[in-house]
């Protein structure tokens, strides 16, 4: 159980007690080979029971194209849609409850261009020509459905596992499982392609109830990833070293009788890793080390695809140095939201993602990290297949379209299906909560041992809903 007692230590159990969740964690991570869990005061006793967990993925790359792509014009193929487009939605459906709340709408047909690609012959747009080409390593996730109905509650549940703000993300569930492999870097890491404000905020990449020292640490999308990261002119080593001493001594000291603020721990964390970082984290984030072939292949030399690129750039960087949970977010501020105009503005979110990622897919492969590193691309919902003004399609939560690479996933499969008309999950239907708890059996956790207890319950990230999907596995 974590320590939450802000009185001193008056007794040798209480200071053994104490020293459980802070030296002491250094000490059985010593012993047991296990990788402290992001840095002292957060070690928790469901480490023990990870230390010898089995599962090919040892991180995560999530991109996330915030706004709901339409997955009817990317990788869910409905040539009944374009059949019946014009026409109202057949008797047989259900209608839907729209966030935008429309009644009668026409449907709308995809404009695209459908191709089978590769062996296992996935269907994909002319949208990701690039992507298309790993078409074998995809497994496409056809029946996703989320409670969110609104972008608020949508990204709040893909990112937390509920459509309510408060919950650890699901970059801190990873943090708190299995730790961090490189000491002198965040263990995880969001970065966004531009410096729009994500709906809900740092709220997605939060820990809610769970130590903080498990939060994201957001890199910059523009310049140096890492503000502040030079030392100030005229610091030497050893002065920088003494100060951060007599800071860390002093915040110590206010820390004694405020063991119960994790806010307050994570701080005096954050000061030493920032530290550390100015060691290693220069080269790390350094593009400039890269050959001009691997950043013509990620698009850098592109104006489209040189912001989105970079960032997969960089996260393929820190997943090789040992950062276990990346995520990237395209259309910061919603982009992927369409309204109306969809034709033109997915057009344009597309070409500027889908070179990056498949540089990422094929960089991945090369050097032989795409085995030990889980790829999702998703947003927090898909469209509906009626239209709204001017060419748009509504918010659909009840069935959309993710998929998955590397990481011991199976690629060239098309998992589960939406109807004809891609309104409704129909076949194989997988909440979010299947979702995150796929993600952790990836990872080699078993999400229903990954406890935090909080107010007296024992929480899990998939809040005790969740099943794994086997079929997705290699």
């Amino acid at each position: 159980m974590p320590c939450h007692n802000i009185t001193p230590a008056t007794s040798r159990r209480h200071f053994l007690r104490h020293a459980g969740c802070g030296f002491g964690a250094l000490a059985f991570a010593a012993l047991t080979g296990q990788p402290l869990l992001a840095g002292a005061g957060t070690f928790t006793p469901s480490a023990a029971k990870l230390v010898d967990r089995r599962g090919k993925a040892k991180r995560v790359i999530f991109l996330f194209m915030e706004g709901g792509p339409s997955h009817l014009d990317t990788f869910d193929h409905k040539p009944l849609l374009n059949q019946l487009s014009g026409q109202q939605l057949p008797p047989s459906f259900k209608p839907p409850i729209l966030a935008m709340g429309e009644s009668n709408a026409p449907l709308m047909g995809s404009p695209r261009t459908w191709k089978q690609h590769g062996q296992s012959g996935l269907w994909v747009s002319d949208w990701f020509p690039h992507v298309a080409t790993h078409a074998d390593d995809l497994a496409v996730i056809k029946s996703c459905v989320s409670d969110g109905i609104n972008h608020a509650g949508g990204v709040c549940q893909m990112n937390t596992g509920s459509i309510f703000g408060g919950r650890p993300s699901l970059g801190s569930w990873v943090s708190y499982g299995i730790g961090t492999e490189n000491q002198n870097l965040p263990g995880f890491v969001v970065i966004k392609d531009s410096e729009k404000e994500v709906i809900n905020g740092s709220r997605n990449w939060g820990t809610g109830f769970m130590p903080a020292v498990h939060q994201g640490v957001e890199f910059s999308p523009e310049g140096t990833p890492i503000r502040n990261l030079e030392t100030a002119r005229g610091m030497t080593p050893q002065r920088q070293r003494a100060k951060l001493d007599l800071l860390a001594e002093l915040n110590r000291r206010h820390a004694a009788t405020r063991v119960d603020n994790t806010e307050l721990e994570a701080r005096i964390r954050s000061y030493e890793l920032a530290y550390q970082m100015q060691a290693e984290a220069p080269g790390v984030v350094d593009l400039a080390r890269e050959t001009e072939a691997t950043k013509r292949l990620y698009g850098l030399d592109e104006k489209e695809t040189a912001v989105f690129g970079r960032n997969c750039l960089l996260a393929r960087r820190l997943v090789e140095s040992g950062v276990r949970f990346v995520q990237l977010y395209s259309g910061a501020g919603s982009g992927w939201d369409s309204h109306t105009a969809l034709e033109s503005s997915h057009a344009k979110l597309c070409r500027s993602v889908d070179k990056p990622i498949a540089g990422l897919l094929a960089d991945l492969k090369a050097r032989g990290l795409l085995d030990e590193t889980l790829v999702i691309w998703g947003g927090e919902f898909g469209r509906t297949p009626m239209s709204e003004q001017n060419g748009g399609r509504d918010h659909n939560p009840t069935g959309f379209t993710m998929w998955m690479a590397g990481g011991g996933v199976r690629g060239g499969q098309s998992i589960g299906a939406t109807d004809d008309l891609g309104l409704y999950a129909v076949k194989d239907r997988l909440h979010v909560h299947d979702l995150h708890a796929t993600i952790m059996y990836l990872l080699g956790v078993d999400h229903t041992k990954l406890i935090y207890p909080h107010q007296g319950r024992p929480e899990r990230i998939d809040q005790n809903e969740g099943r794994v999907y086997e079929k997705i596995l290699g």
